[in-house]
């Protein structure tokens, strides 16, 4: 799987530094995934597939194309496999067309009120 990675990266032409931004990791991180020094974990796996539109099986496998088909097919597969309603699946597409900024700022909302109730329940 790391080689997999190393050949995604470049296929998108990212370098290590933002590919790995975009799924939460510093380039020393993937510079050590694509060399097959740490394995590429569970959650890394979702993210990558998630951020770059990769079919998952390919990552995994190697096996079918490296991307899935379209945007829309993709979402509807991670409806189907996270059993997403149709509306919990449109706060997803919502949110993924947000500017990074926007984005920001809806996740330290979240967090905020992750942090407010967790407070209240000392």
């Amino acid at each position: 799987m790391n080689e997999r990675v190393k050949e995604l990266r470049k296929a998108l032409g990212l370098s290590g530094e933002k590919f790995g931004e975009n799924i939460g990791l510093n380039r020393a991180a993937i510079s050590k995934i694509e060399n097959g020094a740490v394995g590429v974990s569970e959650s890394n796996v979702k993210l990558i597939c998630l951020t770059y539109n990769v079919n998952e099986d390919w990552l995994r496998t190697g096996e079918g194309s490296m991307f899935n088909e379209t945007p829309q097919d993709y979402l509807k597969e991670l409806q189907r496999r996270h059993n997403l309603t149709d509306f919990q699946l449109e706060l997803v597409k919502t949110y993924l067309e947000l500017s990074e900024a926007n984005k920001s700022a809806i996740d330290d909302f979240i967090a905020s009120c992750a942090k407010n109730t967790k407070d209240k329940e000392i």
